[in-house]
Protein backbone atom coordinates (compact mmCIF):
# COMPACT_ATOMS: atom_id res chain seq x y z
CA UNK A 1 0.00 0.00 0.00
CA UNK A 2 1.27 3.27 -1.05
CA UNK A 3 2.34 6.02 1.75
CA UNK A 4 0.60 9.14 2.26
CA UNK A 5 2.72 11.89 1.28
CA UNK A 6 3.88 14.41 3.13
CA UNK A 7 2.76 17.06 0.85
CA UNK A 8 -0.77 17.86 -0.44
CA UNK A 9 -1.45 16.22 -3.86
CA UNK A 10 -4.34 18.58 -4.52
CA UNK A 11 -5.89 21.32 -3.21
CA UNK A 12 -8.70 23.29 -3.46
CA UNK A 13 -10.06 26.73 -3.00
CA UNK A 14 -13.19 28.39 -2.80
CA UNK A 15 -13.70 31.83 -5.18
CA UNK A 16 -17.48 32.92 -4.33
CA UNK A 17 -19.21 29.53 -5.89
CA UNK A 18 -16.30 28.33 -8.06
CA UNK A 19 -13.76 25.75 -6.93
CA UNK A 20 -10.55 26.22 -8.13
CA UNK A 21 -8.82 22.63 -7.80
CA UNK A 22 -5.17 22.09 -8.11
CA UNK A 23 -2.55 19.63 -9.27
CA UNK A 24 0.08 20.20 -6.74
CA UNK A 25 2.65 17.55 -8.18
CA UNK A 26 5.02 20.31 -9.79
CA UNK A 27 7.87 18.30 -9.48
CA UNK A 28 6.47 15.18 -11.51
CA UNK A 29 5.14 17.78 -13.97
CA UNK A 30 1.56 16.54 -12.24
CA UNK A 31 1.90 13.31 -13.17
CA UNK A 32 -0.70 11.04 -12.16
CA UNK A 33 -0.29 8.43 -9.14
CA UNK A 34 -2.26 6.42 -8.07
CA UNK A 35 -2.63 8.47 -4.69
CA UNK A 36 -3.38 11.88 -7.07
CA UNK A 37 -6.36 9.71 -8.88
CA UNK A 38 -7.96 8.80 -5.79
CA UNK A 39 -7.89 12.38 -4.09
CA UNK A 40 -9.36 13.35 -7.43
CA UNK A 41 -12.68 11.15 -7.22
CA UNK A 42 -12.95 12.19 -3.28
CA UNK A 43 -12.70 16.02 -3.80
CA UNK A 44 -14.96 15.69 -6.57
CA UNK A 45 -17.62 13.38 -4.74
CA UNK A 46 -17.27 15.97 -1.70
CA UNK A 47 -17.15 19.22 -3.13
CA UNK A 48 -18.85 22.33 -0.92
CA UNK A 49 -22.36 22.21 -0.91
CA UNK A 50 -21.52 26.06 -2.28
CA UNK A 51 -19.50 24.87 -5.66
CA UNK A 52 -21.73 25.35 -8.38
CA UNK A 53 -18.54 24.83 -10.30
CA UNK A 54 -15.09 24.03 -10.49
CA UNK A 55 -12.13 24.96 -12.27
CA UNK A 56 -8.98 22.74 -12.69
CA UNK A 57 -5.70 23.46 -12.66
CA UNK A 58 -1.83 21.99 -12.83
CA UNK A 59 0.53 23.49 -10.17
CA UNK A 60 3.74 24.16 -12.11
CA UNK A 61 5.13 24.40 -15.68
CA UNK A 62 2.23 21.64 -16.80
CA UNK A 63 -0.83 20.90 -16.29
CA UNK A 64 -0.28 16.90 -16.45
CA UNK A 65 2.35 15.05 -17.57
CA UNK A 66 0.45 11.96 -17.57
CA UNK A 67 0.49 8.59 -16.09
CA UNK A 68 3.01 7.93 -13.65
CA UNK A 69 4.89 5.18 -15.22
CA UNK A 70 6.32 3.63 -11.62
CA UNK A 71 2.77 2.66 -11.20
CA UNK A 72 2.12 0.43 -13.90
CA UNK A 73 5.59 -1.17 -14.22
CA UNK A 74 5.15 -4.49 -12.78
CA UNK A 75 1.15 -5.07 -13.28
CA UNK A 76 -0.04 -7.93 -14.22
CA UNK A 77 -2.99 -8.41 -16.22
CA UNK A 78 -5.40 -8.25 -13.66
CA UNK A 79 -4.00 -5.31 -11.46
CA UNK A 80 -3.98 -3.85 -15.10
CA UNK A 81 -7.87 -4.08 -15.32
CA UNK A 82 -8.47 -2.91 -12.20
CA UNK A 83 -6.28 0.12 -12.27
CA UNK A 84 -7.68 1.27 -15.68
CA UNK A 85 -10.93 0.91 -13.88
CA UNK A 86 -9.63 3.02 -10.91
CA UNK A 87 -9.22 5.85 -13.00
CA UNK A 88 -12.78 5.30 -15.00
CA UNK A 89 -14.39 6.01 -11.71
CA UNK A 90 -12.23 8.90 -10.76
CA UNK A 91 -12.89 10.34 -13.94
CA UNK A 92 -16.28 9.48 -14.06
CA UNK A 93 -17.15 11.80 -11.18
CA UNK A 94 -15.58 14.73 -12.77
CA UNK A 95 -17.33 13.78 -15.91
CA UNK A 96 -21.06 12.95 -14.74
CA UNK A 97 -20.30 14.95 -11.14
CA UNK A 98 -22.51 17.72 -9.45
CA UNK A 99 -20.97 20.81 -10.54
CA UNK A 100 -19.11 22.04 -14.59
CA UNK A 101 -16.01 21.54 -14.43
CA UNK A 102 -13.48 23.77 -16.79
CA UNK A 103 -9.81 23.07 -17.31
CA UNK A 104 -7.07 25.30 -17.62
CA UNK A 105 -4.55 23.32 -19.60
CA UNK A 106 -0.75 25.03 -20.53
CA UNK A 107 2.38 23.16 -20.53
CA UNK A 108 2.60 19.14 -20.98
CA UNK A 109 -1.32 17.63 -21.17
CA UNK A 110 0.24 14.03 -22.25
CA UNK A 111 -1.30 10.68 -21.97
CA UNK A 112 -3.57 10.64 -18.94
CA UNK A 113 -3.31 14.39 -18.60
CA UNK A 114 -4.75 14.71 -21.61
CA UNK A 115 -7.06 12.15 -21.07
CA UNK A 116 -8.32 13.99 -17.68
CA UNK A 117 -8.85 16.95 -19.96
CA UNK A 118 -11.19 15.62 -21.93
CA UNK A 119 -13.21 14.20 -19.04
CA UNK A 120 -13.98 18.09 -17.81
CA UNK A 121 -16.20 19.63 -19.96
CA UNK A 122 -14.97 23.30 -21.03
CA UNK A 123 -11.01 23.37 -21.63
CA UNK A 124 -9.07 27.00 -21.77
CA UNK A 125 -5.41 26.31 -23.49
CA UNK A 126 -2.82 28.57 -22.62
CA UNK A 127 -0.63 28.98 -26.05
CA UNK A 128 2.42 26.84 -24.34
CA UNK A 129 0.43 23.91 -24.31
CA UNK A 130 1.06 20.76 -26.30
CA UNK A 131 -0.90 17.11 -26.27
CA UNK A 132 0.23 13.58 -27.20
CA UNK A 133 -0.77 10.21 -26.52
CA UNK A 134 2.48 8.12 -26.00
CA UNK A 135 1.44 5.45 -25.14
CA UNK A 136 1.68 3.70 -28.23
CA UNK A 137 6.23 3.80 -28.42
CA UNK A 138 5.52 2.40 -24.57
CA UNK A 139 3.63 -0.44 -25.60
CA UNK A 140 0.90 0.51 -23.05
CA UNK A 141 -2.85 1.82 -24.30
CA UNK A 142 -4.68 4.16 -23.15
CA UNK A 143 -6.68 3.35 -19.69
CA UNK A 144 -8.31 6.29 -18.31
CA UNK A 145 -11.20 6.98 -20.76
CA UNK A 146 -9.47 8.53 -23.90
CA UNK A 147 -10.27 5.77 -26.23
CA UNK A 148 -13.80 7.21 -25.22
CA UNK A 149 -13.91 11.09 -24.67
CA UNK A 150 -10.54 11.90 -26.68
CA UNK A 151 -11.69 10.34 -30.02
CA UNK A 152 -14.73 11.81 -29.57
CA UNK A 153 -13.04 15.40 -29.22
CA UNK A 154 -10.49 14.91 -32.28
CA UNK A 155 -11.91 12.05 -34.13
CA UNK A 156 -10.38 8.19 -34.12
CA UNK A 157 -8.66 9.17 -37.47
CA UNK A 158 -6.64 11.79 -35.56
CA UNK A 159 -6.22 9.83 -32.28
CA UNK A 160 -5.08 6.78 -33.66
CA UNK A 161 -2.41 9.33 -35.55
CA UNK A 162 -1.49 10.11 -32.41
CA UNK A 163 -1.03 7.04 -30.91
CA UNK A 164 1.04 5.28 -33.76
CA UNK A 165 3.22 7.95 -34.99
CA UNK A 166 3.95 10.14 -31.40
CA UNK A 167 2.35 12.81 -33.23
CA UNK A 168 2.73 15.77 -30.93
CA UNK A 169 0.24 18.59 -31.36
CA UNK A 170 0.59 22.12 -30.62
CA UNK A 171 -1.89 24.05 -29.19
CA UNK A 172 -3.06 25.87 -32.40
CA UNK A 173 -3.17 22.48 -33.51
CA UNK A 174 -5.14 21.17 -30.47
CA UNK A 175 -7.46 24.21 -30.94
CA UNK A 176 -8.32 23.49 -34.05
CA UNK A 177 -8.94 19.36 -33.70
CA UNK A 178 -11.81 20.40 -30.91
CA UNK A 179 -9.74 19.67 -27.76
CA UNK A 180 -9.67 23.32 -26.06
CA UNK A 181 -12.74 25.32 -26.70
CA UNK A 182 -10.77 28.88 -26.11
CA UNK A 183 -6.99 29.64 -26.81
CA UNK A 184 -5.48 32.51 -25.06
CA UNK A 185 -1.93 34.10 -24.11
CA UNK A 186 0.50 32.76 -21.50
CA UNK A 187 -0.93 33.74 -18.02
CA UNK A 188 -4.09 35.04 -18.94
CA UNK A 189 -5.49 31.42 -18.77
CA UNK A 190 -6.40 31.81 -15.29
CA UNK A 191 -8.58 34.69 -15.47
CA UNK A 192 -10.18 33.01 -18.42
CA UNK A 193 -11.26 29.75 -16.92
CA UNK A 194 -12.72 32.02 -14.05
CA UNK A 195 -14.75 33.81 -16.14
CA UNK A 196 -16.37 30.63 -17.67
CA UNK A 197 -16.62 29.47 -14.28
CA UNK A 198 -18.49 32.21 -12.79
CA UNK A 199 -20.99 32.52 -15.40
CA UNK A 200 -21.18 29.00 -15.71
CA UNK A 201 -22.60 29.15 -11.54
CA UNK A 202 -24.86 31.45 -12.46
CA UNK A 203 -26.67 28.84 -14.40
CA UNK A 204 -29.87 27.11 -13.18
CA UNK A 205 -28.28 24.13 -11.73
CA UNK A 206 -30.98 21.81 -13.79
CA UNK A 207 -29.97 23.46 -16.78
CA UNK A 208 -26.24 22.83 -15.83
CA UNK A 209 -27.35 19.08 -14.86
CA UNK A 210 -29.12 18.32 -18.04
CA UNK A 211 -26.05 19.67 -20.05
CA UNK A 212 -23.33 17.40 -18.18
CA UNK A 213 -25.52 14.33 -17.35
CA UNK A 214 -28.06 14.44 -20.16
CA UNK A 215 -26.41 15.88 -23.31
CA UNK A 216 -23.84 13.10 -23.48
CA UNK A 217 -25.87 10.63 -23.24
CA UNK A 218 -28.34 11.51 -25.87
CA UNK A 219 -25.29 11.57 -28.27
CA UNK A 220 -25.71 7.68 -27.31
CA UNK A 221 -29.39 7.35 -28.53
CA UNK A 222 -30.70 6.65 -31.64
CA UNK A 223 -32.49 9.91 -32.68
CA UNK A 224 -36.25 9.20 -31.69
CA UNK A 225 -34.56 8.02 -28.00
CA UNK A 226 -32.80 11.09 -28.12
CA UNK A 227 -35.64 13.49 -29.28
CA UNK A 228 -37.60 11.88 -26.48
CA UNK A 229 -34.58 11.85 -23.81
CA UNK A 230 -34.85 15.96 -24.94
CA UNK A 231 -38.58 16.54 -24.65
CA UNK A 232 -38.14 14.33 -20.71
CA UNK A 233 -34.75 17.00 -19.87
CA UNK A 234 -36.47 19.61 -21.28
CA UNK A 235 -39.91 19.44 -19.36
CA UNK A 236 -38.34 19.01 -15.88
CA UNK A 237 -35.83 21.75 -16.96
CA UNK A 238 -38.55 23.82 -17.62
CA UNK A 239 -40.40 23.44 -14.65
CA UNK A 240 -37.88 23.68 -12.40
CA UNK A 241 -38.65 26.45 -9.52
CA UNK A 242 -35.52 28.48 -10.47
CA UNK A 243 -35.87 28.27 -14.05
CA UNK A 244 -39.86 29.48 -13.28
CA UNK A 245 -38.03 32.34 -11.68
CA UNK A 246 -35.85 33.17 -14.15
CA UNK A 247 -38.79 33.37 -16.65
CA UNK A 248 -40.38 35.75 -15.02
CA UNK A 249 -37.63 38.07 -14.96
CA UNK A 250 -36.87 37.40 -18.37
CA UNK A 251 -40.72 38.05 -19.32
CA UNK A 252 -40.70 41.30 -16.90
CA UNK A 253 -37.81 42.64 -18.79
CA UNK A 254 -35.46 42.46 -15.71
CA UNK A 255 -32.95 40.09 -17.55
CA UNK A 256 -30.36 40.27 -20.11
CA UNK A 257 -31.38 39.60 -23.85
CA UNK A 258 -29.09 37.93 -25.85
CA UNK A 259 -27.02 40.52 -28.22
CA UNK A 260 -24.31 39.55 -30.57
CA UNK A 261 -20.16 40.27 -29.18
CA UNK A 262 -19.17 43.71 -29.84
Amino acid sequence: MSQKPDTPLLSIEMIGAVAKITLCRSVKRNALSDDLVRELQVCFESLPESARAAVLVGDGPAFCAGLDLSEVRENNTTEAVFHSRMWHAAFERIAFGRVPVVALLHGAVVGGGLELASACHVRVAETSAFYALPEGSRGLFVGGGGSVRIARLVGVSRMTDMMLTGRVLSAEEGHAAGISHYLVEPGSGLQKAMELAEKIASNAPMTNFGVMHVLPRIADQSIQDGLMTEALMASVAASDPDTQKRLAAFLDAKANKVRQAG
